[in-house]
């Protein structure tokens, strides 16, 4: 008896299985950003939009004790970021430029490092002249309060210390704008 060849669809499928795979884990790692995005990130605990942010407090890459609750008053920025997050790379030079256009205003940025050794980072912020305040964030417990799902991450808040919006990813110019002007005057 004369063996034969493995027919041919058993052969082309595969490689598939491994495709179908990725692509279906694809498919659910999308659905499940896509629902926290447009949830407005509101929940029973942490942040809510129209509440007061949850509080960050902790030591920052120059070493200094910081708390969150000595800015109010000032309109801020809080970015969840990396150096070796690439967007976040992208978006530094715009955030210098934005801090300095809007000082007048009282405007803060105030930086969390999120998943990132502390020494690249200080050499990070010091290459793109990022003066403000990062707190660094060991065991990303502020990147849980504020439910972060990745970085960059940027959270608008008031003048009174309550979260307005936020941008999931690269902060734009255009969007930085629209989203300043519901925090600079105060809510």
């Amino acid at each position: 008896m004369p063996l034969s060849e493995p027919p041919r669809a058993t052969a082309a499928r595969r490689p598939t299985r491994p495709i179908a795979l990725f692509l279906l884990i694809a498919l659910v790692t999308t659905a499940v950003f896509t629902i926290v995005a447009r949830s407005g990130l509101t929940g029973t605990a942490g942040i809510e939009r129209g509440k007061a942010v949850p509080d960050i407090s902790g030591t920052t890459l120059d070493g200094k004790s910081f708390d969150l609750a000595t800015l109010r008053g000032h309109p801020l920025l809080i970015n969840f970021w990396g150096p070796s997050c690439v967007p976040c790379r992208e978006e530094m030079p715009l955030l210098v430029t934005l801090a300095a256009r809007h000082a007048a205003d009282g405007f803060l940025v105030v930086g969390v490092l999120a998943a990132d050794p502390v020494e690249p980072a200080r050499e990070f912020a010091a290459t793109y002249g990022a003066t403000w305040p990062t707190v660094i964030d060991p065991g990303a417990v502020l990147m849980a309060a504020y439910h972060v799902v990745g970085r960059p991450q940027s959270f608008y808040v008031d003048r009174n210390g309550i979260y307005r919006d936020y941008q999931i990813g690269e902060v734009t110019e255009a969007d930085f704008e629209r989203k300043y002007a519901t925090i600079s005057g105060g809510g």
